[in-house]
């Protein structure tokens, strides 16, 4: 498994990380998950080399961290962990309870990497940055980041203190962040740590036309009517690509995110030990350069189109 720094720290974090969403009882995917199992895969993840985890206290209110929590029960040291605080909680509070509330239920003394809610932030980045300096001379963090920051609210996150990563959506099919947000992170020295990169199980194969994506699947942009035939096409070469290297889709997809510019990890929702193991694939897996351009190429229209509304605004 590849490992890279975390920022300017000394933190390593695996290429794949191990996402905890799917272990929240919110029914958000269909299913009721169970407790053995997730506490089983968090373990496989460990096991096979993704030592870099990923929740927050809005998955099932809180439930995922205490999953976590107890999965890595004698194996903290092992692991790297990020939790994201939300707005609400900020707000209600303060910043310095709602991180102590999620070290509670991960039943650690230490958070890796805490991350704050984004854009729109509760609190004043000063304020925020006060308090997170408070939180790493305790030790009760080791370091801070931000999620789905765009130019200007991450340039005044850097102002105010020293973020080390920046949480984003990015996968073939959702392209945005290299405009500005990959740039800049990559001057400011933040890693890119991306949610989404299979887009919601599109770019693993798993639906063969458009029609039998689930309609709690469609809210991203790229399920637009209008967009629908430019995703697929990408898909289509990513499943042409698999044929040729003999590489599952997903791996692909995973691997070329990685390849990006400043990419430090992809996070990747996990239920089972079966799909921790088959995760870790891509952390090991390098794509031949002919082959990160040609899927560029393929998703370039795509990209384009997703990108005029934008262009058009004031």
């Amino acid at each position: 498994m590849k490992h890279s720094r975390l920022g300017t720290t000394n933190i390593e974090v695996s290429a794949v990380c191990c996402g905890t969403m799917p272990m929240g009882p919110d029914n958000t995917y269909g299913y009721e998950p169970d407790d053995a199992t997730s506490i089983s895969a968090i373990q496989a993840a460990l096991d096979t080399g993704i030592d870099f985890f990923e929740t927050a206290e809005t998955y099932g209110d809180g439930y995922a961290e205490h999953i976590l929590g107890r999965a890595l029960e004698g194996r903290r040291d092992e692991a790297v962990i990020a939790t994201r605080l939300s707005r609400r909680s900020i707000e209600d509070g303060d910043l310095v309870a709602a991180c102590e509330a999620s070290l509670r239920r991960l039943n650690s003394d230490y958070i890796d990497l805490c991350q704050m809610p984004g854009p729109g932030n509760a609190i004043p980045w000063e304020d925020a940055a006060a308090a997170l300096a408070q939180l790493k001379q305790q030790g009760k963090i080791r370091a801070w980041g931000v999620s789905n920051l765009g130019g200007k609210d991450l340039r005044q996150a850097l102002a105010a203190g020293e973020p080390q990563s920046n949480l984003v959506r990015y996968s073939l099919l959702w392209r945005a962040v290299e405009g500005e947000i990959l740039p800049l992170c990559a001057d400011e020295h933040l890693s890119i740590i991306c949610y989404s990169p299979l887009a919601q199980g599109i770019l693993t194969g798993k639906f063969a036309s458009a029609d039998e994506i689930p309609s709690s699947r469609r809210q991203a942009p790229y399920c637009d009517e209008g967009l629908l035939d430019l995703s697929f096409g990408v898909v289509e070469e990513l499943r042409r690509v698999s044929g040729d290297i003999g590489e599952p889709m997903a791996d692909i997809a995973l691997a070329w995110i990685l390849a990006q510019q400043g990419v430090s990890s992809v996070v990747v929702g996990v239920r089972t030990p079966g799909q921790a193991v088959e995760n870790a694939r891509a952390g090991k897996l390098q794509l031949p350069a002919g082959v990160i351009a040609r899927l560029r190429e393929a998703s370039e229209p795509l990209r384009e189109a997703l990108d005029r509304p934008t262009a058009a605004a004031p």
